[in-house]
Order: structure tokens, then sequence, then C-alpha cells
């Protein structure tokens, strides 16, 4: 049987190289590779390599690979995935709700989660929902208006 780690490395392949937009068409090219995957253990996979579906116009989409390491260039993206995807952001005490179109909310925490900013302990994603939890209820203030101000920002 072949592990885990050989696994996300094909998948990794596989994204980088070919349009794949469903999980069932991931699922499909494994299984072609002689992987033998059910559709959960690909959920999985896609939230642990914190693969993005990015839209490709026209209704299309496709899995893609974590865009960014730099800093700068993770803002960036941030920036662009929220224009395109997040539709609300609320708050209640320390802890921030992130409404995206669905399937975007892991792409969007893990960009969230690379910014490694002190203030966010950390996320948890959904299909369309992204929860995350400051460091405290001055820290989300501030997290919740700078992700107003990003929403604001793809509405213009």
């Amino acid at each position: 049987m072949r592990n885990k780690a050989e696994r996300h490395r094909v998948i990794r392949e596989i994204v980088s190289r070919e349009e794949i937009s469903t999980q069932k068409e991931l699922v499909e090219r494994l299984r072609a590779l002689g992987f033998e995957v059910t559709q959960a253990t690909v959920s999985r996979d896609i939230a642990e390599l914190r693969l993005a579906r990015v839209s490709l116009g026209k209704g299309r989409h496709k899995y893609t690979l974590p865009a960014a390491d730099m800093a700068e260039d993770v803002y960036e993206e941030l920036k662009r995935q929220f224009a395109l995807f997040v539709k609300d952001v609320d708050r209640g005490g320390n802890i921030l709700v992130l409404k995206t179109a669905e399937g975007h909310a892991s792409g969007i925490a893990y960009l969230l989660d690379r910014l490694k900013r002190d203030e966010i302990v950390g996320t948890l994603a959904g299909e369309d929902t992204i929860l995350v939890v400051a460091r405290s209820q001055e820290g989300a203030e501030a997290l919740e208006e700078e992700f107003a101000e990003l929403l604001l920002a793809g509405k213009r």
C-alpha cells in the first residue's frame, strides 16, 4: 500500500500540472495512478495540504497549491482572495467569523495562518466559514476592522 506522504507528493504534482476542479476528479486521478482512496481521504488531504480552490472564470474552478511564502506575497494574495470570495465578517468577543463562497474557506484560512500574526491564535475552516480566534478582544476588534477594509476594497 502506498503511504500518505507519497500520496501528498502525487497530489501536489497533479494539482500543479492539471485542472482538477472537484474532489471526485482528484479521487479518479489518484485511483488511475494506483492509490486506493476514498473521497473522505482526499478531502482530508486537501485540508492538510491547504489546497485552495480558485476561480478560473465562467463558473470554472481548480485546486491550486498554496500560493505564497513571503509575508508580502501572502498579504497580497489574501487581499485578492478577500475581493473574490469573502462575503461577510462578524465578531463576537475575541472570535471572528468569515463567510466565504462555498469551497474557499480553507484556502483563505491557510493564508491567514501564513501571515503568522501574533494576534491570531489560530483558524478553523469549514466549507464556507472560517473561525478566527484572536488572542484578545482588542486584537479581534483590530482584525475585524482590517478584514472589513479588505472586504470593502474588494467591492470597489
